[in-house]
Order: C-alpha cells, then structure tokens, then sequence
C-alpha cells in the first residue's frame, strides 16, 4: 500500500474523514489546525457509530452519517453501509479519531493505504484498551501514543509517528491517561501534515519519508514537530 496517490494537488486541500465515537475531542484538533492555517485540509465527512456522538455536531448536517450497529444484521452488513456512506464523500484520508468500534477486514482493505488511527500506547505495546492501567502495572518509564496506518489486525499497522511523556511516581491510570492525551492532538495533527503534503509512503510495512527509509516512527519533539 502507499498513501502517496492520496496527496491533494497544488493548491488544493485534502480531504479528511474522521470516524468518532465519543466527544471528537481530535476532531476539534483537526478543525482547528485547519482554521488557523496549519494544516491544508479540510473535514468533509464525520462518521459514528454511536448517533448520539457529540463528535458529530461539530459539521453541518449534510457531512454527518451515524448508525447504530444493533440495527445492522451483522458486523459486515454495518461496515458495508458505513463505507458506502464514506466512500460518497470521497475522502483523501480517513482518520479514526475516538473510534472504538473494529473495523471489519472488508472495510480496511477498501480503503487500504489512507486509513490512519491514533491509539493511546506506544506501539506495538498494549493494542487495545485500557493501555494507560497497563503501561503502570508493567512499571514503564514512559507512555505515549502513536498514529499508524490501519490493518485488519487491531493496531497492528505501521507505525508512522509517535509521541513520549514521563510515567511519573505515583500516577493513576487517569493522569497518565491526561498528560498522553495532552500529546495527542499535537501529535495527530503533525502527522496529518506529513501526510497531506505527501512527505511519507507506506509499502508493505516500510515506511519512507521524503523518499528514504524509515525504520522507526518518527518522534514528536517539544515543539510539536515530526522528526526522524
């Protein structure tokens, strides 16, 4: 897969879809790096699974699609339905942002190679839930988050980039889960710009980046810029 074919032509703004289940609180990220002019896209489309997501209320009415998947006969038949209703807002990018729901093996290879995430754990540890309560009971140093392509194996993509913050003596589960989100966003929104200028391909599991390999994501440092 390359996400190369996915960068807006000159002038042009990329397309992103984000799919959220909750507040959208990434969602407001993107909306307002794109209002102050860092980031050159534009939301055409939010998605839920969950119709009454707050995350929804924050496009117009036309650029909104929820359903509820207990009105589905089947994961597949729910996924089908979803993906038709992206695909007619012809995104660029998908971003899953807050999206808790699996997406089925169908609905990932359709749109294959501009389907990101960002999860709350440095990758590949702690793939799923409750990442934040895991990274202490291991006794780690450090937590984070990362932003990787989506594959039909749950965070199992290539990681693209990541974020670090300190484990500090005596944390909760809730305050780490606090200073991780605090890098999230910035580190979301960095990764959208390496993406929509098309600065990184991704192949096969190999990323590369203005045209050279790279064999470890890309951190985000204090000043909320991507580097190798």
């Amino acid at each position: 897969m390359t996400s190369a074919g996915n960068t807006a032509s000159a002038g042009s703004r990329s397309r992103i879809a984000v799919l959220a289940s909750g507040r959208g609180s990434n969602l407001q990220a993107i909306i307002d790096a794109i209002a102050a002019g860092t980031l050159n896209a534009e939301v055409v489309a939010v998605l839920s699974d969950k119709p009454d997501a707050s995350a929804l209320q924050k496009v117009a009415p036309g650029q909104r699609w929820a359903r509820s998947p207990k009105d589905f006969a089947d994961r597949a038949a729910f996924d089908a339905a979803m993906g038709d209703a992206l695909a007619a807002f012809a995104p660029d990018w998908v971003v899953c942002a807050g999206y808790m729901r699996i997406l089925g093996e169908a609905f990932v290879q359709r749109f294959a190679g501009r389907l990101v995430n960002i999860h709350p754990s440095l990758l590949p540890l702690y793939k799923g839930l409750h990442t934040h309560a895991r990274a202490l009971e291991a006794g780690d140093a450090e937590a984070g988050a990362s932003v990787h392509f989506v594959v039909p194996e749950l965070d199992a993509g290539t990681v693209l980039a990541q974020a670090r913050v300190p484990v500090l003596p005596g944390d909760s589960a809730e305050q780490l889960a606090q200073r991780v989100l605090a890098v999230e966003h910035p580190l979301l929104i960095a990764s959208l710009q390496w993406l929509v200028a098309g600065r990184v391909t991704e192949r096969d599991g190999q990323l590369e980046v203005d045209g050279h390999p790279l064999f470890s994501p890309l951190r985000l440092d204090c000043a909320g810029q991507l580097s190798p």
